[in-house]
This record gives structure tokens, sequence and C-alpha cells, in this order.
């Protein structure tokens, strides 16, 4: 009965935490949840591992079942999944988190251990997951500096630490422990109040133009070519109000992922469908299109696109320089998703579940290299969707020179849903760590650019065609949040590891 208790306890905190996130959004949520659930695993005695694993899982079940609800929009059998592939994690992190804190300073050791189950849940299986970390929800808040300082996992690391201070204030039973935790709290809080942020290192500046064509309908039921007609029509709009003097020549224009959802390079009948183009749309037409508007616009335009694979079998989803001459430079997306762009196990689970078949003609092939690309002479940094919520990512394509962002999303699927707003509070938390504007294309929302401070200096209306316009400034410096925060990573996982061992050798000398 009363591990029972425990564990309904630890599934309540998890809830709790959820509310950090869309559509709920109360700030310091999860900083109270985490708070709480450190507090059960400090109150249960002796409890056997067993019970402490039950209560990590009550707590990853409470936190991921609200927080993925729109993995639903998928299917419901992919929502049930996703949610039962992070339970092992948390359960992991009940155990190890519960190891540690018999050692002194344990709320040090815990923050490594929370960023060590982050670095793993982000990593595997495939993949993996880096969603609903504890430092996506210190955006708006002055936590959200510290990724400026010392990146992701390190503004983890920190908000663990305020969470740890709060459970070790619930917990004690003397003033001085309340003393200690509000004087922690309050210090990690003033330091990120008075950390900088902003743009690392002012270049030059240039016009940018973002195009939401909209989609038509619910998604997946249109012909495929119409996604292209609509975004290249907004675009020869865009073109026909620059021309009448009513708005700004743009330096490049950025279409969304899947503006084109047929390769305008290549047009192969019967793969996977694609012989059901749209009032007679061909491949070549769409590229002698997309020529005539970078023409018109004497701009070079990033088109987002499905490009046909090796195999008829298998494509990609890339991003495509495309200007006057045709195709150039491309970004092929780093990691795609199981389940949802390829099928793993296909063999095997084709014939078992019909519809991934169905649904997932062709397997997604990931790409290898950053999404560095040359746009009128400015290097940006293309992620493609989930792209955003990987650390790495974020990493090379600065490291590669990007003095901009971009992110080229497609959350046609997620119409309704709260994972839109949830990704674009990822990409603005990357405007602060980068110190770089981001540039977010969506088909239908959401579409927005946003400054090296982490602010909404624009965004389009959901679910209509439209066109955002911006001066916007470039970057060329490196942050230390993106320069260490691999480093800083790597270095909280070891320390994760070497307290699970000092806390083992301690136990057993215990016992």
């Amino acid at each position: 009965m009363v591990s029972t208790m425990y564990v309904v306890m630890a599934a309540v905190f998890g809830v709790l935490c959820s509310l950090a996130f869309d559509p709920v959004n109360v700030p310091f949520a999860m900083l109270i949840g985490v708070a709480g659930f450190l507090a059960v695993l400090r109150t249960m005695g002796e409890a056997r591992t067993r019970a402490v694993a039950a209560v990590g899982a009550g707590f990853g079940l409470g936190l991921m079942v609200p927080l993925i609800w729109w993995m639903n929009a998928v299917s419901p059998g992919a929502y049930v999944g996703l949610v039962l592939a992070q339970i092992p994690f948390f359960v992991l992190l009940a155990v190890c988190l519960r190891r540690v804190m018999r050692l002194p300073l344990w709320p040090v050791w815990g923050a490594a251990i929370w960023v060590g189950i982050e670095f793993f849940r982000s990593s595997f299986p495939f993949s993996g997951f880096p969603w609903g970390r504890l430092a996506h929800t210190g955006i708006d808040t002055p936590f959200a500096s510290y990724v400026r300082l010392i990146g992701t996992p390190g503004t983890s690391a920190v908000m663990f630490l305020a969470a740890a201070a709060i459970a070790y204030a619930a917990t004690g039973r003397t003033p001085r422990h309340l003393a200690v935790a509000v004087a922690s709290v309050v210090i990690l809080l003033g330091v990120g109040t008075a950390l900088p942020t902003g743009i690392a290192g002012k270049a030059e500046t240039k016009q940018v133009a973002l195009v939401q064509g909209d989609v038509p309908g619910v998604f997946g039921t249109w012909p495929v070519g119409e996604i292209f007609e609509m975004h290249a029509d907004e675009t020869e709009r865009l073109a026909a109000r620059i021309e009448a003097g009513q708005h700004r020549r743009p330096d490049f224009v950025l279409w969304p992922e899947n503006s084109t959802d047929i390769d305008p390079d290549q047009y192969t009948d019967g793969a996977g469908g694609l012989s059901q183009v749209s009032a007679g749309l061909r491949a070549p037409t769409m590229d002698t299109r997309i020529r005539a508007l970078s023409t018109a616009l004497d701009a070079p335009i990033l088109v987002g696109g499905i490009f046909n694979g090796p195999t008829t079998g298998t494509a990609y989803n890339a991003g495509v320089v495309w200007d006057q001459s045709g195709p150039g430079e491309r970004y092929i997306k780093r990691k795609v998703v199981p389940y949802g762009e390829y099928v793993p196990f296909r063999n095997v689970l084709g014939g078992l579940v019909p519809r991934f078949d169905r649904d997932i003609p062709r397997d997604m092939l990931g790409g290898k290299k950053a999404g560095v690309l040359e746009l009128a002479g400015v290097k940006i940094g293309d992620t493609i969707c989930w792209d955003i919520a990987y650390d790495g990512n974020i990493r090379d394509n600065i490291n590669g020179g990007a003095q901009v962002l971009v992110v080229q999303t497609s959350n046609a699927s997620f119409t309704g849903t709260s994972q839109p707003q949830q990704q674009w509070k990822i990409s603005r938390l990357r405007a602060i760590e980068t110190g770089r504007y981001v540039l977010v294309p969506s088909t239908n929302g959401i579409t927005g650019i946003v400054d090296p401070q982490g602010r909404t200096i624009a965004r389009a209306a959901t679910e209509t065609p439209a066109v955002l316009s911006a001066e916007i400034r470039l970057a060329n410096g490196r942050t230390s949040g993106v320069r260490f925060g691999g480093v800083i990573e790597y270095a909280l996982v070891a320390l994760g590891l070497v307290g699970l061992i000092i806390g083992r050798r301690r136990r057993k000398g215990v016992e």
C-alpha cells in the first residue's frame, strides 16, 4: 500500500511537469514537479529497487502521457508505443537517483544523472527522442539565458539543482534546510537574470522572406503536387508585390519542409503513389517554375522537398538551394523519424502491420552532413523539423560557419495539437543558445522569425497562405554554449557514472 502511494504521488508530479509545456504552459511547473519527484524518492526509506523502479515508471507515465498526446495525430498505436519506449529511461532515472542520494552533495550527483538520462533518451533507440527535456521549460524564465553560457545540457543541470534545493527544503526538518534551499534558488535565478543574451558577433544585415503556402485540406488527403502549387502561387504573389514596390526585395527566400512533395529533378511513375500528380503536373514543369520564381525575385529559394532515393523504395527529405540556373547545394535531413518517415525492420513488420507499407511506402534515408548551405552569400544552418531538437545538429551547423539558423518544417499532420508550439519553443531556445536569428518556414504554421534573445519578432497566422519578411543581422561568433556544450554534457555523463560507482560501493559498505 505504501509503495502504491509513492507511485501515485510520482505520477501526479509527472503530470505537474507536463503542465510546463504547451498547451498549458505554466512557468516553473516542471521545476516544482521534479522537486516533488525527488522528495518522493528521498522519503522512501530503504525501499527495494523494484519499488523505486515503479516510482520512476509512474513519474514517466505522468509526464509523457499528456506531453506527447499529439502523437495520436499519427495513430493511437504510435502514441502508445512512443510513451512505452520512454518509460525504461525513467525507471533507470529513479534507480540511479536513489543510489546517488546517499552521497554528500547529492544534488550535484543527481544533476549529472539527470543529464545523463536525457542524453541516452535523446540517442536511443534508433535516433532517440529529445523531447520534454528540463531545459526546454526554461524559455521565458531567467533560466533561459544559461543556454548561451553552458548549452542545453548544462541548463538542464542548473534547473535540476534548483529543483533539488526545493526538495531539500521540503524534506528537511530545520530552518537551516529552508534557508539553504531559498538561497540556492535565489542565486540560480539571479545569475540567470544577469547573464547576457544576444547576437554572437555582429555581421552584415540581410532581408529575408519566409513563404507559408498552407496545405489543401486534411494532411495526406490532397493530390501529390498540390502543396507545391500553393507555395509557388504565394511566392508569385510576393514577386508581384515586389514589382509593384509594395514589398522589399529579399536577399533570399525560404520555403518549408515538404513544400514540394515530388522530386522536381526526376519524375518516376508508380513509385510510392507518385503517379497521382494533380493537373498533369510533371517534374520538368516544377523545375522550370522554381527557376522562373527565382528569376522574378532575383533571389535564390531554399526549397524543401521529398526527393527520390537510390531505389524505388527510398527517398530523401531535403532542403535544396534553387536559383535561376536550377538546383544546387542540398541538405538531407539527418534525424529521420522511425515509424514516421521510415520503418525499422520493415521486412518483418510490413506483413504484421499492413498500414506501415500503406502509409509509409518509402523509407527516408538520413543524411550524414551538417546543414550548412550558402544562400546569396549567406551561410545558413539548415535543420528540418525534428532536427532542431538535437544538440549535435545545432553545434555542427554553427561550427561549420552558419550565420543564421533555419528550421524547415511541416507540422501539417499535427494541426490543432500542441506539437507545433512545443517545437517552436525549442527553436526559440536555440536562438538564445547560438546567438543567432532562427527562421522557421512552415507549410501551415508555425512560421516565424526569432531574434537572438529568443523573442518572436514576426509570426504568421496559422492555416493560411502568408509571407513573413524582415531584416535580420547575421552572426559570425560562437557562444560558449555552442563551443563547450558538448564537453559539458559528456563531463556530466561521466560524473554521473562515477557517482553511481561510489554510491554502489557505499551501499555495500553499509550492508
